[in-house]
């Protein structure tokens, strides 16, 4: 090694233009290279003395540098602590806010119900009196169901030989032993209404029948006798009627002087 005072006597001698190797090899011959050598050594302790205090640098900022990594990997485990109670809170607020939102969405459709329960009650409200009414109407159709019933069925049973004006003859000699008898029954039965609807009647004058109350009366019994009936029809009307109601049920239409008869019966 070599020293700072050896380096500093070298000095005088190391700045002169002649000391290189080149005038060494002249001068001394083979010990030219104790030139080279202490240009070498001067050189070397230069670079050593300004590397040293660099190196000492080094290991203080390495030092310095691990107890800053510490306090990071301190502070990061903190933030690690953190992080997860911050996650677990989040996630605590999430389901908070949810429920809350699922409460408002349920409060929401209450509400809704309620508006639309309140416009229903309202608007029964109006129909409480036709409610009533009609309540009194079943009540008195039933009271009177067994004279209705009765007069239907008298109806249907012994007024098809008779006319319009025997028929409604019948029915007030009927409605009069009715009420010596104190069979209720009501005053102003439509016994045709009672027998057959408006859509009915309707399909009947489309396949042929009349439209007056005889020959509706004449179709009631016609469809809803027990017996089969014999119909007195000049004029032909019933007989097309049938044929017209009936084609689509395989109605055989026959005569007594018919061939087939037999067959036919």
């Amino acid at each position: 090694s070599i020293t700072e005072e050896t380096v500093e006597l070298l000095e005088p001698y190391l700045g002169m233009e002649d000391y290189n190797l080149e005038t060494a090899k002249k001068v001394c011959g083979n010990v030219a290279g104790l030139c080279s050598w202490t240009q070498a050594m001067a050189y070397f302790y230069g670079i050593k003395k300004e590397v040293l205090p660099l190196k000492a640098n080094l290991a203080l900022q390495e030092g310095r540098l691990a107890a800053a990594q510490m306090e990071l990997n301190s502070a990061q485990n903190q933030l690690d602590e953190k992080q997860m109670e911050l996650d677990e809170v989040q996630a605590m607020y999430d389901a908070a806010v949810k429920e809350k939102q699922a409460l408002l969405d349920d409060a929401e459709a209450c509400r809704r119900k309620m508006s639309n329960a309140t416009a229903l009650i309202e608007g029964l409200g109006g129909e409480k009196l036709r409610w009533t009414a009609s309540s009194k109407n079943f009540q008195n159709q039933i009271i009177n169901l067994v004279g209705n019933v009765l007069l239907a069925t008298g109806f249907l049973s012994y007024s098809g030989p008779f006319n319009q004006e025997y028929r409604n003859l019948l029915l007030q000699l009927w409605k009069k032993e009715m009420d010596n008898s104190k069979i209720p029954y009501s005053k102003n039965l439509n016994l045709t209404g009672m027998l057959v609807d408006n859509a009915t009647v309707g399909e009947w004058n489309l396949q042929g029948l009349p439209n007056d109350d005889l020959s509706i009366q004449n179709g009631i019994i016609v469809t809803k006798a027990s017996r089969y009936p014999l119909l007195i029809d000049p004029q032909g009307q019933g007989k097309i009627w049938i044929k017209n109601k009936e084609k689509n049920n395989g109605l055989q239409v026959t005569a007594m002087n018919h061939k087939f008869f037999r067959s036919h019966v």
